[in-house]
């Protein structure tokens, strides 16, 4: 393999030749609009499998729209790839305001393609998702997720070309990834294409009216599942009488599920709770990231140190999840930053809480300081090694812990993780500590 396709259609049939042991599965091709969809066609009329689309938008960097800092998807699927916002310095709201943008795109471009023809479901059968190509990795990611939301049975993700690396990128979003052509010396998708002509909307559709004469395999006789295998997107839960705002992922088979506890007034777009929680579902960890305050609530300083209500706030959502059934029998693991680690601690302290794990990254357990006696969920306090007063505080706040409980300081960093691998290390030190406790 020489690395240069003359055109998408060749590629198609490249990439169709690897996903021959496919052909008696019950398989639906999902193409990206718009370049992968003439590489799907290819390789839907290999596998004599139906076509349709699977759409995601980049999100791109303001000031730098081609530098994707996630993508959006149908049924609110959202990817963000922490690294790329948090090396751009990408306020949440930005974020905020291009995902709004960008998923309206989506709606609009569902509309145009499947204006004479529903969705193909997904439930129990094989998604093999397709592009022309992989850079990021953001857009085939939040395909993949958009696949398993709709109860794909597995994902199958395949490219003609990509960069090396890039199944390290894609995770354990897709059960097998197939690619044509790993490059060395990958600069852009394009330079491996002789002929790279974008793809028009009108040829999209020209696609999937071909293949709507094919025959569909028959979907299998079991029923599909009562809940999807993983599944990520905008949930609302609730406290009490409070409804919230959050974002729930859960890889398929998820062992545990980690519920964030913000501190100091930040909330579910905080970028380095959501790195945080990034490296956990690479992991195969479930996270919900919400806001412990409503927005009426949060001008009020006050509430950001009420520690008795973050914690009940805490706890009610706990309930609320633990009776959903994306949720299942998963292990429940607390993780806090600043004042929502004193959070964490307090509603593990309750009586019957069953958390599984609890992490701290530079936070205050000091502020739960009677409760502390009472947690017996393993706890992990992770501090700035320059960050001297918490670290104080954390060493008094664990003399006073009678569970299980480890204090890791990371050199150099300060009290927000800022310095160049600190936030990683933070990170990787939390995902070990809840695959070991959530996992037994």
């Amino acid at each position: 393999m020489s690395g240069i396709f003359a055109d998408r259609a060749e590629a198609g049939r490249a990439l169709a030749a690897l996903l021959a042991h496919l052909r008696d599965d019950p398989v639906v091709v999902l193409g990206l609009p718009r370049g992968g969809v003439p590489v799907a066609h290819e390789v839907a009329l290999a596998l004599d499998a139906p076509l349709d689309v699977v759409i995601v938008r980049k999100l791109g960097v303001p000031a730098q729209p081609e530098l994707g800092m996630g993508a959006v998807g149908e049924d609110g699927v959202l990817v963000i790839n922490r690294e790329v916002v948090w090396q751009a310095g990408v306020p949440a709201a930005e974020v905020a305001a291009a995902r709004e943008r960008e998923q309206a795109e989506v709606a609009a471009r569902a509309a145009r393609y499947r204006a004479s023809r529903p969705r193909e479901p997904l439930a129990g059968r094989v998604a093999v998702v397709v592009d022309d190509g992989i850079a990021t990795g953001a857009t085939a990611r939040a395909a993949c997720q958009v696949a398993r939301a709709q109860g794909a049975d597995r994902v199958v993700l395949a490219v003609p070309v990509a960069p090396p690396g890039w199944d390290d990128r894609i995770g354990s979003v897709a059960e097998e990834l197939v690619c044509a052509h790993v490059a060395p010396q990958f600069r852009s998708v394009g330079q491996f294409y002789a002929d790279f002509t974008q793809t028009t909307d009108d040829e999209v559709v020209a696609c999937l009216r071909a293949e709507s004469g094919m025959a569909a395999p028959a979907a299998p006789s079991a029923p599909a599942p009562a809940a999807p295998h993983g599944w990520t997107g905008e949930v609302a839960p609730v406290a009490g009488e409070t409804r919230l705002a959050g974002y729930l992922t859960m890889p398929g088979d998820a062992k545990g599920i980690v519920l964030f506890a913000h501190g100091s007034g930040s909330g579910r777009n905080s970028p380095r709770n959501q790195y945080v929680a990034g490296v956990l579902q690479d992991a195969g960890l479930g996270t919900l990231l919400f806001d412990l305050l409503t927005p009426e609530e949060e001008p009020d300083r006050a509430n950001v140190f009420d520690i008795g209500l973050l914690a009940r706030r805490l706890t009610g959502v706990t309930g609320w999840l633990r009776a959903q059934p994306t949720a299942g029998n998963a292990a429940i693991g607390y993780f806090g930053a600043s004042t929502g680690a004193a959070a964490a601690l307090w509603a593990a302290a309750e009586p019957g809480a069953n958390i599984a794990a609890v992490v701290s990254r530079g936070g205050r357990p000091d502020l739960a300081a009677d409760r502390l006696p009472a947690v017996t969920a393993p706890v992990l306090l992770i501090v700035g090694g320059e960050d001297s007063v918490v670290l104080d505080l954390n060493r008094q706040a664990q003399a006073k812990l009678l569970c299980e409980s480890r204090l890791e300081v990371v050199p150099g960093a300060t009290h927000l993780f800022e310095e160049p691998g600190a936030l990683t290390e933070a990170a990787t030190l939390a995902r070990d500590w809840f695959i070991t406790h959530l996992a037994a």
